[in-house]
Parts: C-alpha cells; sequence; structure tokens
C-alpha cells in the first residue's frame, strides 16, 4: 500500500460536516485561533508575563471565545461584500 493509498484511506474514513457547516467551522476555527492569541497578547500587556500568566490567560480566553465566535458570525456577510466590491473578480 502506497502513501497515496493510506492517506486518501484515512481521510475518508473521518466524519465530515456537510458543506452547509463551513461558515460554522470557519468561524470556529478562526475565533478559537485568534481569540487564543489576542488573549495571550492582552494579558501580557495588561499584567505581565509572571507565574499566573497562563490561568490569566485561559480565563480571559474563556470570555473572548465565544465573543469571537459570535461576532465573526455577524460580520462574515458583511466581509464578504467588501471583498466583493473591493477585488475585481477575473
Amino acid at each position: 500500500m502506497n502513501s497515496r493509498n493510506t492517506s486518501n484511506t484515512f481521510s475518508s474514513n473521518r466524519p465530515r460536516l456537510s458543506a452547509r457547516a463551513a461558515p460554522y467551522v470557519f468561524a470556529f476555527y478562526m475565533s478559537a485561533i485568534m481569540a487564543f492569541l489576542m488573549s495571550l497578547l492582552i494579558t501580557a500587556a495588561n499584567t505581565g508575563i509572571d507565574g499566573d500568566y497562563i490561568s490569566n490567560t485561559l480565563h480571559a480566553y474563556r470570555l473572548a471565545m465565544p465573543v469571537a465566535f459570535l461576532c465573526i458570525l455577524v460580520v462574515r456577510p458583511i466581509v464578504i461584500k467588501l471583498v466583493a466590491l473591493t477585488v475585481h473578480p477575473h
């Protein structure tokens, strides 16, 4: 069995969501990553990097992640329209 068959077999065995879920999956991943990065940065700027840094960051992340998720869901259609107005299709 070559590596190409192995990767195809692996990816076809994983459960996948329908294409209709793509905007929500995008919003989830984007908000998870951005909220964590911003929590790291804002916590360092406000309290410094000390013994409680990770704990403080995770506390901030618990609030930031759901807020970021909802904001991305609201803002995404606006951004799509702005990109369509700004970028030439061909």
